[in-house]
C-alpha cells in the first residue's frame, strides 16, 4: 500500500490525472482523501476540496459496500479546463449504480443520493468492452468556476 505521504507530481501537459490503487475497504477513503486534497492542492483549486472529498468517500464506501473487489483504483482527472473528475475504477462491471431511495430511518443507502446533490454531474464507464467488459468506473465531477 502506498504511504499517505508520497508526494504527488505535477502534470504540465494535456489534461493531467493522478491515479492510486487502493484496498476496497472503507478506510481507503482517509488515503482517498489525501491524495484529492493534494492533487487538488497543486492545480490551485482547494476551494473544491470539501465536495471533492465527500465524493471520494462515498465512492470508496460503495466500492467497499457493493463489490467483492480487493482492491480499486482512484483517479482525480481534469477532463476539461472546466471540470475535476474523481472516479473509483473496481474489476465488478455488475452491480450498476442507481439513485434508491431511502427512509427516514435507513441508516445506509445515501451515497450517491448524497453525490447526485453535491457534483455537478456523476455516471458510471463500463471497462472492456463486449464480452471481455472486465469491471467499472464510478465517478463525479465538479466543476471549476471562474473565481478560482
Amino acid at each position: 500500500m502506498t504511504s499517505l505521504f508520497t508526494p504527488v507530481q505535477a502534470v504540465s501537459v494535456g489534461h493531467p490525472a493522478y491515479s492510486q490503487t487502493l484496498r476496497c475497504v472503507p478506510a481507503a477513503a482517509e488515503i482517498g482523501r489525501r491524495l484529492v486534497r493534494d492533487v487538488l492542492g497543486i492545480w490551485h483549486l482547494d476551494s473544491l476540496a470539501d465536495r471533492a472529498t465527500l465524493i471520494v468517500t462515498e465512492l470508496i464506501a460503495n466500492a467497499a459496500r457493493h463489490t467483492c473487489c480487493r482492491d480499486i483504483r482512484l483517479i482525480v482527472g481534469r477532463p476539461s479546463a472546466t471540470r475535476v473528475r474523481v472516479g473509483v475504477v473496481d474489476r465488478e462491471p455488475l452491480g450498476l449504480p442507481t439513485l434508491g431511495t431511502t427512509g427516514a430511518d435507513d441508516e445506509s443507502g445515501r451515497g450517491l443520493l448524497l453525490i447526485d446533490a453535491i457534483a455537478d454531474r456523476w455516471g458510471y464507464d463500463l471497462r472492456g468492452s463486449g464480452r471481455h467488459t472486465w469491471g467499472k468506473e464510478v465517478w463525479a465531477e465538479v466543476r471549476v468556476r471562474g473565481d478560482e
